[in-house]
């Protein structure tokens, strides 16, 4: 399936597109990665300036409905900090405060700060995807994200984007799907 106008191909085939951990993660350095080398994620390149959902949208012909953003948060509790990322289409917004802050038993929670987030995932801000992230940190999927054939997330990095069933999103090794959205 074609999204928008832009032009897709194989992300194994070009690790030169994506963040050193989704390259990993997509087994496009070699050695199979988390997901096997698996076909069906595949990349596009995109002006970096135009990264941010609404403008990513609008330039390249994309629903918002069919792009999911990756907020990645901060979970506190007795003087530990956890992280972990949570997906939801770009239509809605991420309910952080009542079922994900439930949901990993946080006494606080909050959006990680970007050097944090940039720090601890080895990818671009704007371009976080939950392809690649440490092996610890849960990936909580909406169940909208679950159910799309296919969606657009980020790439690691801000000069391209994939695209990804929403079932291999739900089916990573730490995903969780539930019911994220406002």
């Amino acid at each position: 399936m074609a999204i928008g106008t832009l032009d897709w191909t194989s992300a194994a085939e070009r690790p030169d597109l994506l963040a050193e951990p989704v390259a990993r993660a997509i087994g496009g350095l070699g050695g199979g990665g988390e997901l096997g080398g698996v076909g069906g994620v595949t990349v596009a390149e995109i002006d970096p300036e135009l990264a941010d959902t609404a403008a990513f949208c609008e330039r390249y012909g994309v629903g918002m409905g069919e792009s999911a953003n990756c907020v990645i948060v901060a979970a506190r509790r007795a003087g530990e900090t956890r992280y972990a990322a949570c997906m939801v289409l770009a239509t809605t917004r991420a309910d952080v405060n009542g079922v994900i802050r439930r949901h990993l038993d946080a006494r606080k929670i909050s959006f990680a700060p970007m050097d944090d987030a940039v720090a601890l995932t080895g990818m671009e801000y704007g371009g976080i995807t939950p392809l690649g992230l440490p092996e610890d940190w849960p990936v909580l999927v909406d169940e909208a994200v679950a159910a799309h054939p296919e969606v657009v997330i980020g790439s690691g990095v801000r000069r391209s984007k994939l695209a990804v069933s929403g079932s291999l999103l739900a089916g990573l090794k730490t995903a969780q799907v539930l019911h994220l959205a406002n």
